[in-house]
């Protein structure tokens, strides 16, 4: 009899294995040429995707924006239930309003967890029905082992994915999402005043690595999913359960160099998801490339610190990343926001720039008050800043007047986006406070302060 009760539990157990995940060590390169496994470890075993998840998210929203169901400018209302999930998020307030934009971004940067939520609300009604559809596109993608139940991977037991999965989804988005795929490589963007910079390390060190995402819960361990290319090669990975996130890093970087050498260089531009998929990958239509947003800011090579390669691998120097970390942005694709706007520079009924138009920073100030909004790396950046600052800052911003000033010098230097010419300490409060409930920062300085 106990030896028929061992046997059951023994089944019971063997059964029950695939439906609970842990943070156990995993990981799997992709050739993305080919199809190819060139190095696996505990590839089908379940995890949970923690942040990973946001690929998913991304990958619908790019579906809907190719679809017409929204576009990059959409409103997106940010509900109670968005605006209360827990950091990391951009913190904009419930009842305001995000672009389809600036919540991809922020799901790239940030890992913006109320962004993800807003956007699943967004495209499924609610946030649970939005897992579901993430759940069935995953299916269709061939990963048959991943469920989604929230749009952002904040813990929950039932989330499950694996290695092999996550490969495929991220091989799904390069390969049906192309020009799209390119904002992965983002490393910060200017959300209402404030620079939100990313967190994707590797990613900024690793010659020819331009995305994708990485995650974390308690629950997960340190995750990462990342995409290089070495001339024609092309070469996923992806490492789950890391306990630090410098492990992490390392351990990926160590499997690529080792991988890199046995990749396809023929195939020219075919990506493969995998080999045993049941079902084909779905192809959109890329969108046109003049529609894609660009990060106001890109990688720049001051802001990263000098690594030096071990073991030969293809970790780069700062010298070597500028031409591949901004390589994307010479496309001839527009700014993130337009440099100008009909209520900071006169625009006549032609769309054209009226001639009388003055420089922003030669507007004179004509009160008491002024406010400092942010500072951006251009006068270009700080002159979109304050155009979308004044179109949604109401009343409160009717007689402003949005100037620009350099400060610093070299690298160093940097452009203060600023209202003037407010009569009051009242009027500029109000003015403040307009622009804070839109999810701006602001601060109030007595006029030339």
């Amino acid at each position: 009899m106990r030896k028929l009760l061992a046997a059951i539990i023994t089944a019971t157990l063997v059964v029950a294995a695939p439906l609970s995940a842990m943070a156990g060590s995993a990981s799997l390169i992709l050739d993305a040429r080919t199809g190819k496994v060139l190095s696996s470890e505990n590839a089908d075993v379940l995890n949970h995707p923690a942040s990973l998840t946001k690929m998913m998210t991304i990958y619908m929203a790019f579906e809907a924006l190719n679809r017409g169901k929204i576009n990059w400018d959409t409103p997106i209302v940010m509900s109670k239930w968005a605006a209360s999930r827990p950091p990391t998020k951009l913190g904009a307030r419930a009842g305001t309003s995000i672009t389809v934009r600036e919540a991809i971004l922020g799901m790239i940067t940030k890992s913006a967890n109320d962004a993800a939520a807003a956007m699943g609300e967004k495209l499924g009604g609610s946030e649970s029905n939005f897992a579901s559809m993430m759940t069935q596109k995953a299916r269709q993608l061939g990963m048959s082992r991943t469920t989604f139940v929230n749009a952002s991977g904040l813990p929950d037991g039932r989330q499950i994915t694996t290695a092999r999965d996550m490969s495929t989804l991220a091989v799904a988005l390069m390969k049906n999402y192309p020009r799209e795929y390119r904002l992965f490589s983002t490393a910060s963007f200017n959300f209402r005043g404030r620079q939100i910079r990313g967190h994707n390390n590797l990613m900024y060190r690793y010659q020819g690595m331009d995305g994708i995402k990485t995650g974390y819960t308690n629950a997960s361990g340190f995750n990462l999913v990342s995409a290089v290319r070495d001339g024609n090669r092309r070469v996923v990975g992806v490492v789950l359960g890391g306990r630090t996130a410098r492990s992490r890093d390392d351990k990926m970087a160590g499997l690529l160099d080792k991988a890199m050498g046995r990749a396809s260089s023929s195939g020219g531009a075919r990506l493969v998801a995998s080999v045993n998929s049941r079902e084909p990958v779905e192809v959109a239509s890329a969108a046109d490339a003049s529609d894609l947003p660009i990060p106001e800011t890109a990688p720049r090579v001051e802001d990263i610190a000098p690594v030096a390669p071990t073991r030969g691998n293809k970790i780069a120097r700062n010298n070597d990343l500028a031409p591949k970390a901004l390589g994307y942005l010479s496309d001839t694709v527009p700014m993130e926001r337009p440099s100008a706007m009909d209520e900071i520079a006169q625009v006549s009924p032609t769309g054209k720039l009226a001639p009388s138009v003055k420089p922003l920073g030669a507007i004179a100030s004509t009160g008491d008050w002024q406010i400092q909004i942010s500072a951006a790396p251009s006068d270009e950046a700080a002159r979109a800043l304050l155009a979308q600052a004044k179109s949604e800052g109401g009343v409160a911003l009717k007689s402003a007047s949005p100037v620009t000033e350099a400060v610093g010098k070299g690298s160093n230097k940097v452009y203060r986006a600023r209202f003037t010419g407010f009569q009051s300490r009242d009027a500029a409060t109000s003015a403040c406070d307009a622009l804070k409930k839109r999810s701006y920062d602001c601060m109030l300085l007595p006029d030339h302060g």
